[in-house]
């Protein structure tokens, strides 16, 4: 399926559900009228009035796996899932910076983000300045390894246990290694690619019908090596 310019890979289909893989720089819904989003582009595949149901989604300039419904049954069974975190998400991206931990180490991230009425940036706060009984504030977890360095950019994985607006954007630059391409929160490094270096890498749900676990994937090795070759090519630099 295309749109103008861009691809849309599916996954995995049945009755009650799609996992497909957005392109960066296509939103995953609400566009503005004429343009297109990845729910349009699913839209136009299937008959007429038929129900779609986004329940998880990812910045317009963020790749990767997102899995939408096909019956509102499905939608809320995936909600919740989403809600009770029982959903395993897997993120890839390219920092500059030094990531604060040696190559390979796992390192656990818990912070707290808000967000004013109006701003499009998110706000962090660490530490003690982490208010558990503030309305504003919300929990945002998440665990981080480097996989890879080259020069003056790293590959990260990140593993995030809660879904806030720009969490692993805002938690990685307030550490000193915003995601290359994220002039938002620091970065002065553009993306080659266009967007930014952020890519859902895998998403496990239980079926919404069968409760089978069920994970998709969709490697970021592929679409990066091209414009990031030292990072998947010889020896990381440690």
């Amino acid at each position: 399926m295309k749109s103008p310019g861009r691809d849309c890979e599916i996954l995995f289909e049945d009755d009650h559900l799609i996992a497909a893989v957005k392109p960066s720089g296509l939103p995953t819904a609400n566009a503005p009228r004429g343009t297109a989003s990845l729910f349009t582009l699913l839209q136009a595949r299937g008959p007429a009035g038929a129900f779609l149901g986004i329940v998880s989604r990812l910045d317009a300039p963020v790749s990767g796996v997102v899995v939408v419904a096909k019956t509102r049954t499905a939608a809320a069974g995936l909600a919740e899932q989403f809600r009770e975190r029982t959903v395993d998400k897997s993120y890839s991206a390219v920092v500059s910076g030094r990531f604060p931990a040696p190559l390979g180490q796992w390192v656990d991230w818990h912070d707290a983000i808000s967000r004013e009425e109006g701003e499009r940036r998110s706000e962090i706060h660490q530490g003690p300045d982490v208010d558990a009984d503030a309305a504003s504030q919300r929990p945002a977890h998440a665990r981080a390894r480097v996989v890879r360095r080259a020069g003056e950019v790293s590959l990260v994985e990140l593993e995030p246990s809660t879904g806030r607006r720009h969490q692993l954007r805002v938690q990685l630059a307030s550490r000193g290694c915003p995601i290359v391409g994220d002039r938002m929160y620091g970065s002065r490094l553009p993306c080659p690619a266009g967007g930014l270096a952020l890519h859902a890498t895998r998403l496990a749900i239980d079926h919404p019908a069968s409760g089978r676990r069920m994970a998709f994937e969709a490697p970021c090795a592929g679409p990066w090596r091209m414009v990031f070759p030292s990072l998947f090519t010889g020896r990381s630099s440690g």
